[in-house]
């Protein structure tokens, strides 16, 4: 389970600016492996994590889009009830606070996949590796 690059950038919250971004990412193809978007202030706010961060930056570059870029981890978890408890749960034991979460899905088996915004990426990496294999996961 490995740290991923994400992406988060502000957009003007008008219709059109997401779909314009979408579609340069598309016609490079720049694969969107998990997203979340939301308004602040007349502006929004999107995370992406993509499968090709190096690409995407370039695409992001060329449309001038304002954007940071962080480590969040990144973990494929089974489709069934309690999976997201057991691994919060596990984080939480080792006072590791999660700031956010959102949800994907692995670009080659389609399995569920949650990235999570953590202080401690360093310390939440192999716990979630650790929660993964017992899972049946990796």
């Amino acid at each position: 389970m490995p740290t991923a690059k994400e992406f988060t950038l502000t957009m003007d919250d008008r219709p059109g600016t997401l779909g314009k971004i979408c579609r340069a990412l598309s016609e490079r193809n720049v694969n969107i492996i998990a997203a979340q978007s939301f308004p602040v202030a007349g502006k929004s706010t999107t995370r992406f994590v993509f499968d090709d961060p190096t690409k995407a930056r370039s695409v992001l570059d060329n449309e001038r889009a304002t954007y940071t870029e962080t480590d969040v981890a990144k973990v494929s978890l089974a489709h069934r009830p309690g999976e997201l408890a057991r691994v919060a749960q596990k984080l939480g034991e080792a006072s590791i606070n999660i700031n956010y979460f959102y949800c994907g899905a692995d670009p080659n088996t389609n399995a569920p996949l949650i990235i999570f915004g953590v202080a401690e990426i360093g310390k939440a990496t192999p716990l979630l590796e650790q929660a993964a294999a017992a899972a049946g996961r990796g």
